[in-house]
């Protein structure tokens, strides 16, 4: 699932106060409809206006359990990042202009790299009448912003311990190792505990950590956190504590990364370096999608591309950085 908002919202975020690897930084989410008034609404913690990455993640999108709805997302351009979804309930039928058709189905990880350009549909299957998951995006750094398009398919298997179960999307934790290629160091995983159970598991130092939570509560390090929250913790320690304590289990989305310190914009579903590059971005899109992002085949539906929006008038788009914008 991508950004459909016909209107992209420009949000100033200003530089935040810093945070030691100590303190949890609790980043709460904004709702957002994608589309009209029956489509989908997704909670959003990244981007915020606390927060711009965890490590190059950049985009964070938490659905459902939604009965009774379905996605159908018309073809749609990206640029400079790559795509993560990760299903807990549901079917959504994945087509892009590399010439990729599959199935993103429960507990399997897909990973679509847009580079210098690509094109992509997802569209609910007619079997689906339960929809709940997770998309995310990671930002390309400077020397991979114009990679050739890619699609990566992974299905994980469950790390067991008592109290404890994970799956790593991408990245490694507590021994188990993805084979997902990514271009910045990054650590993805789903963790489910069990009722009253506590995790006490090695991390990468100099990682970034968050923590969203998709059912239930977790403590992480000590901070209680809600459904749809994200907690991050900087960079500085070499393990992390999670702990349930409720009498149901607890879902959460681990996601890590090295900081990210180059400045990117971001607007609407591209990611560039200035102003000039997104204005540019758009017209191409708009006016000759195949030249730079491909065609996508075998979309069925009513639409046959999402125009991208207006950019805002008199208005300059802003670099974003880790925390906020210049």
């Amino acid at each position: 699932m991508s950004n459909t908002e016909a209107r992209s919202e420009m949000v100033d975020a200003p530089v935040t106060e810093e945070h030691d690897a100590d303190g949890i930084q609790v980043i709460e989410p904004k709702d957002v409809a994608l589309g009209g008034a029956d489509a989908l609404r997704v909670r959003r913690t990244l981007p915020s206006l606390r927060r711009s990455f965890v490590g190059a993640w950049c985009f964070a999108d938490h659905y459902g359990p939604e009965q009774g709805v379905c996605m159908d997302v018309p073809p749609h351009p990206h640029t400079g990042l790559q795509t993560v979804s990760w299903l807990f309930d549901g079917e959504i039928e994945h087509r892009d202009s590399g010439g990729v058709h599959s199935m993103v189905r429960p507990g399997e990880v897909n990973l679509m790299t847009s580079g210098y350009g690509i094109a992509h549909s997802e569209v609910s299957t007619p079997a689906t009448d339960r929809l709940h998951g997770v998309q995310l995006w990671v930002v390309l750094p400077q020397e991979s912003k114009d990679l050739v398009r890619e699609f990566q398919h992974h299905v994980p298997e469950v790390y067991d311990e008592q109290g404890v179960r994970a799956k790593v999307l991408i990245g490694s934790l507590a021994s188990v190792v993805s084979p997902i290629r990514t271009e910045t160091p990054l650590l993805g995983a789903e963790v489910i505990l069990d009722a009253g159970a506590t995790w006490e598991v090695a991390v990468e130092a100099g990682h970034e950590h968050g923590v969203l939570v998709d059912s239930g509560q977790v403590d992480f390090d000590g901070v209680r956190l809600d459904r749809s929250v994200l907690g991050v913790r900087d960079a500085g320690l070499d393990h992390l504590r999670l702990t349930n304590p409720t009498d149901r289990p607890a879902r959460i989305m681990l996601l890590g990364g090295e900081p990210f310190d180059e400045g990117v914009v971001m607007w609407w579903n591209f990611i560039g370096r200035s102003h000039e590059d997104i204005v540019r971005l758009r017209e191409e899109w708009n006016q000759a999608p195949e030249d730079r992002f491909g065609a996508v085949s075998g979309y069925r539906g009513a639409t046959p591309r999402l125009e991208a929006p207006p950019l805002p008038a008199d208005l300059r788009l802003k670099r974003r950085f880790r925390r906020g914008r210049q």
